[in-house]
């Protein structure tokens, strides 16, 4: 049977939420997960407010095998990540002598001020994500990760924090043009192949472009006979239908 590891990503941060900042991280996590064997079940969007990124990390580090958090670890006063985290864990919380060190290498004495001296503050007990971008580092307590939001220094983050994860079966996908022919024509044949083989997810995604709408059908799954099965069945379904053009 595949291993499935699973994993949840909180967004943490009110310009998400307002639209201020138009996240980038999501997509990109998704597919590195999906990529090395774990699987994104989740994704929450919280604000700024402790007793919301308590109560997100509580539910889901619960119930699934990691949670990543990006957002809320610099020098500013809404920055209460690293706080709210350590709530959340039941642990205290102070300056981390290897994150002073890191801050040190990238600022002067003078320029070590009280704001800055804010990204060394790490729950007790928590092993450092190191940053070689801007040396602020994220951290990791149990099987949370708390990384950065700005997409570059996330990235590094994470690259760092891959080889020390638990990985399970990775996904296989096959995308199938469906050639023109509208959903309407094709969904109750693809809910039926659907229906017969729950060991694969299927998925239809319309777009438009200038030469006008375009499907294409996506099989996932584990397990490759699964998936080879189900797109044989997509690719026939599809045969069977492509004499018949009428609009849905």
């Amino acid at each position: 049977m595949a291993v499935s590891v699973t994993a949840a990503l909180l967004i943490i941060g009110d310009e998400i939420l307002t639209g201020r900042t138009k996240d980038k991280n999501i997509g990109y996590i998704a597919e590195y997960l999906m990529g090395i064997g774990i699987d994104l079940r989740e994704v929450r969007i919280v604000p700024d407010v402790e007793e919301e990124i308590v109560a997100a990390v509580n539910a889901l580090r619960q119930r699934y095998t990691y949670l990543f958090t990006t957002g809320g670890i610099g020098p500013t006063h809404d920055d209460i990540t690293a706080d709210s985290v350590a709530k959340a864990l039941g642990v205290g919380i102070g300056y981390d002598p290897r994150a002073v060190a890191m801050l040190r290498e990238r600022y002067p004495e003078n320029e070590l001020n009280e704001a800055r001296m804010r990204m060394a503050r790490i729950p007790d007990c928590a092993d450092l994500i190191e940053n070689p971008i801007s040396k602020a580092p994220g951290f990791r307590i149990e099987n949370v990760f708390v990384m950065a939001g700005v997409p570059a220094i996330m990235q590094v983050m994470l690259d760092s924090i891959a080889p020390t994860l638990e990985t399970g079966a990775k996904m296989i996908s096959t995308m199938i043009e469906a050639e023109g022919i509208p959903e309407g024509h094709y969904a109750e044949g693809l809910a039926a192949i659907a229906a017969g083989e729950p060991r694969v997810s299927i998925g239809s995604y319309p777009s438009f472009s200038a030469s006008g709408f375009r499907n294409q059908i996506v099989v996932r799954g584990k397990d490759a006979a699964a998936v080879e099965e189900a797109s044989a069945a997509v690719r026939a379904l599809l045969g069977r239908l492509r004499g018949d053009r009428s609009p849905l």
